[in-house]
This record gives structure tokens, C-alpha cells and sequence, in this order.
């Protein structure tokens, strides 16, 4: 899946309309379900991504402090 995350999460939104809607069909609600969860994965995957970008570079800089302040 080649989305950003803004752009998954919009669809998200999108297809929680359209389950939340009663003139979606049970193979449409089922298919739709699939397309969310799919999506979902996605989101968690980007978030846990940058929350390890974030982690790593928290540490890089912690560690580039102490060396500032040893000299």
C-alpha cells in the first residue's frame, strides 16, 4: 500500500460512512470491512514506524547532549 497515512485515515473515515449507512448491501458492508482493516494495519504500521524514527532519534540526541556536556 503505497498511502500516507493522512490519506488511509481519510479513507478510513470514508468507508465508516458508508458502513454506518443502511443502504450498504452485506456483501458491500463485508467487502468494505476488508478494504478497513486492510487500511487500519496500514495506519498502525506508519504510526509504530515513526514512533520508532522518533525513539531513535530521541536517543541520538540524549546521547549527543552528554557527549556536548562532557567536553
Amino acid at each position: 500500500m503505497n498511502l500516507t497515512y493522512e490519506e488511509a485515515y481519510k479513507k478510513l473515515e470514508v468507508i465508516l460512512e458508508k458502513l454506518e449507512s443502511k443502504n450498504t448491501s452485506l456483501d458491500q458492508s463485508l467487502s468494505l470491512y476488508e478494504e478497513g482493516i486492510s487500511l487500519y494495519k496500514h495506519c498502525n504500521r506508519l504510526l509504530g514506524d515513526a514512533q520508532l524514527k522518533i525513539s531513535k532519534f530521541n536517543q541520538v540526541g540524549i546521547e549527543e547532549d552528554f557527549n556536548i556536556m562532557e567536553e
